[in-house]
Formats: C-alpha cells, structure tokens, sequence
C-alpha cells in the first residue's frame, strides 16, 4: 500500500515535520511504501495545484494524509478540494488543527477522516482495517454524523522505529537552513500555558482516563546519541543542532547524562529551550560543558498580570532576570522570545515587555504577534474580549507579519511600532548607546501619532539605520535585526552560521 503526506507550510520558516516522520518510520516499519509533498517555496515548491497534481497521479497513493498547521488549514482545504475533482482516494486531516477543532474540520467535504492526538498506530489500523470504525484517535462521519472514537494511551515513544529521514529532502532542508538542523527528545510539556496547545491535548486525554503524568515522555540518552551519530554520518554540512523540545532541561539527571556523552560524539553546538522558574547554575554549567551555544527562554510578556491572568504563566520578573543572569555568568548566549497584541494587553503591558528585555539584556530576541489557535483557553479569552477580527484571523498564514488582534487605537498603533522597530525600542530603553541617541529618536517614534507615524515612518528608519551603522563603525554594542525580520540580535554575537 502507498501513503502520500502532504505537508503545507508556506510563507513560513522551513520546518521539519517530527510527527510526520515518526509515523511514516513507523509505517515503513510495517512494509507501508510512504511519500511526501513538502509544500514551502524555500525548498522549491510552492503551492502549484498542477505540479501537485502530477505528482498525486504519478505516485498514486491509497490514502492522502494532511499534516494541518491552524495558519496553513486554508492551504490544507484548497489542497485536498482539487485532489478531490480528480482522483477519489480517502484523505485524512492530522495535527494540530485537527485536534484543536475536530467538528470544524470534519465539516469539510474533502475531509474523509481525522486523526486526533497522536497518529503512529491509527494509520497503521486504518490502513489495515479498510476503514475508521473502531480505530482510536479517528474521527469520521457516519451518515452526515460526526463520530469520534476513543483516544488510545500515550505512545511509548522509546518503542517507536526510527524517524523517517528518508521522506524529506533533508539535505535540501540542512543546505536552506545553513546547517540547522532540529532534533527532538521529547514529547509534552509539564506546563498549560494558555496559547499552547498542551493544555488542550492533556484535557483531551484525561477526559478519557489517561494520566496527565504520562504526557511528557523523553527518548533514552542512547537513542538520541544513535540519532545524532546517524545524521552526522549520512548528511553534510551540519553546523548547529537544535532541540526543540518545549522544555528541554526539565530532566536534570537525564540532561547530565546526555550532555557528557554528546559532548563524546561531536563537538558541534546545540540549542535548547529552558524554563526560566526552573533554570540554575548547575543546569547552565551542565549545558557549557556540553557544547549549548544558545539556550532560549519563553517570556512571553514582561507583564506579570498578563502572564497569569491571560497566559498562566507563573513566573515572576525576578525568576526572568535570575535565569538570564545565570546564562550570562556561564557564558551562554541568551534568546528570549515575547508576544505582543495579547488579549487585554494594554499599552503599559506592552511597554514592560520593552522594559524587561531592556533590563535582561538577552543575545538576542524574537517576537511574534499573539494568535488566538483554535481551541486553546487563550482563544476563549480572545474571543469574549471581542478583540478577534475573524476575517482577518482566516487570512493570515504566519505570526510575525500581521495580528487579527484590535486591542484599540493606542496599542494597535504601539504594536504596529514595534514590529517595524523593535530593535530601536530595547536599544533606546536600555540607554544601550549611553548617549541617549537611540533614547531620543524612540521618543520621537512613541509620540507620533497615526498619520505622523504613516508619513515618517520610513525616515525613522533611515535614522535607525544610520545610528546603528555608527554603533558597528564604534564596535559599540546595539541590537539590529538579523537572520530574519522578527528577530533583534545583540552585535558582540558573530558566528554566521547561527539563525534561530
């Protein structure tokens, strides 16, 4: 039997796809032939409804399986409704999507059949079975009716075959990505953040009699040495590893074991995710010695009633800065990502947020604009703030170029400010120059008002410009945007090689 997946991430960074390679690894496993539609203009295919086609009628699948991304859903369905005039194959819709809004997007009449939650052993059923009934984590619909079968226990994931590198052009990825290269130890998060889909899947689950605690589960030190020795000998080119576990130190003994034997394979540097509440020195210094180049922290807001009446996130300002001192003192390059046009955020909320990374002065710092996901609590708030311009929400495929969010004049304008400016906005509030020259021209972007701010916008850019090329003719210190448009990067970082 022959499965297609069909992967849509356009107009967004190039990703490698973790959930689609386990279950394809899983189902090549089982003698299942598996292929791909990786669907990102970056590495060369853009959404091409012919191209598609004929590759759909050359591989000839028995089922056409979505990875459905809540930004990407529009791309999913236009996908999957021309399929449809063509070829009359079941298609499945998996992912976070999905899972988040199972009754919206079985709606769909291209969409035959869901998957929800974790998919390695409901592929292989369906595939086997012929049909949904009685597959846990399927749903369907029977007769115009939605039915949605139980979920089966979390998957054991040290009992998976190996992740399906094949699927993808992975040195195509590597080369696009400069040598980046993602890796994944775990699966889950200990924590419910608001805006983040654990806490939905976790709800889900426990509905259903499994255990909260059995979320978070981590692959053995030995099969994550296995995999890193693996892409080493069969790819080129790899200069970074990235961990993108959600909290990738929770596991202190774990993380000491791993650290001294990576540190016995390769000397290549690695990034990973922390927790602020939960990060100390011996973490840090575990992390050093290791190799970590970049350990990255999720702040969200530097506003404390934001992050626990909006986001549940119970962190003080004081674990921020402690953990950010703790980096600094081991030597490790600090990355903090914030949202802004949060629900019930006002402009002093956003001004903190300003404030703290002012404060903290992280390696760098990258911002999105707050998307209300489908299904998630924050959504919920969203929504009952009636701040979600739904129409717009349908348009937008990414989060870092426009929010669906109106807060109101004052902070739509602000936030409209800081994504054209963010750079100019810590550089000013930290007194970076010590000259107050970036002070001053902040204070000339805070006070135009909309029709000021619409006619010089881009003079105030020319002067940024202009006073950052005088900080790095100084050799001084001062953020600027760099490796993408969402991202300010402090200038004493130099590797090149470094992107995210």
């Amino acid at each position: 039997m022959r499965v297609l997946f069909i992967y849509p991430n356009l107009n967004a960074q190039i990703g490698f796809n973790y959930g689609l390679a386990y279950i394809s690894g899983y189902l090549k496993a089982n003698g299942i032939e598996t292929y791909l539609l990786n669907v990102n203009e970056q590495v060369g295919y853009p959404l091409d409804l012919q191209r598609i086609r004929s590759d759909v009628l050359r591989i000839k699948p028995d089922l056409i399986g979505f990875s459905v991304l809540t930004n990407q859903y529009k791309y999913s369905l236009e996908i999957a409704q021309d399929i449809k005039r063509y070829l009359d194959v079941p298609i499945i819709f998996g992912g976070i999507h999905p899972t988040m809004d199972p009754e919206g997007t079985l709606s769909e009449p291209c969409v035959d059949y869901l998957c929800i939650g974790e998919g390695e052993e409901a592929f292989l059923e369906l595939l086997t079975n012929g049909n949904p009934k009685g597959i846990c984590n399927l749903a369907y619909k029977d007769n115009g009716r939605m039915v949605m079968e139980p979920l089966r226990p979390y998957v054991d994931v040290t009992k998976l075959p190996f992740k399906d590198y094949l699927l993808f052009d992975f040195q195509q990825m590597i080369d696009a990505k400069d040598g980046w290269v993602g890796l994944q130890a775990s699966r889950g998060c200990p924590f419910r953040c608001t805006y983040c889909l654990n806490h939905k899947i976790i709800d889900l689950y426990k509905k259903q009699g499994h255990l909260p605690k059995d979320y978070l589960r981590r692959h053995t030190v030995d099969e994550m040495i296995h995999e890193i020795e693996y892409l080493l000998s069969h790819y080129k080119g790899i200069r970074m590893f990235i961990f993108d576990d959600d909290i990738f130190t929770f596991d202190k003994e774990w993380l000491k074991t791993f650290s001294r034997r990576y540190r016995e394979v390769t000397d290549i540097g690695f990034v990973c995710n922390a927790h602020a509440r939960i990060f100390d020195s011996e973490t840090a210094k575990c992390l050093k010695e290791a190799g970590c180049r970049i350990v990255k922290f999720g702040l969200e807001s530097g506003s404390d009633r934001i992050r626990r009446t909006v986001l549940q996130r119970f962190m003080s300002n004081r674990h921020i800065e402690k953990a950010f001192e703790i980096a600094d003192q081991h030597g490790l390059h600090t990355s903090a990502f914030v949202m802004v046009g949060l629900p019930d955020e006002k402009k002093e909320d956003i001004m903190e947020t300003v404030r703290l990374l002012a404060k903290i002065k992280p390696g760098r710092f990258r911002w999105s604009l707050f998307f209300p996901f489908i299904g998630t609590r924050a959504y919920d708030i969203a929504k009952e703030s009636g701040a979600i311009d739904f129409e717009k929400m349908g348009s937008l495929d990414n989060f870092t170029d426009e929010t669906c969010m109106h807060l109101g004049p004052k902070e739509d304008l602000l936030i409209e400010k800081l994504k054209t400016m963010f750079c100019l906005f810590i550089n000013g509030y930290s007194d970076i120059d010590g000259g107050d020259r970036y002070a001053r021209l902040v204070r000339e972007v805070e006070d135009a008002d909309r029709a000021n701010w619409e006619r010089n916008k881009t003079k105030f850019a020319e002067r940024l410009k202009t006073l950052d090329k005088e900080m790095a003719d100084r050799g001084k210190l001062y953020y600027a945007i760099k490796y993408n448009r969402f991202m300010g990067v402090r200038s004493d970082w130099q590797d090149d090689s470094l992107s995210s």
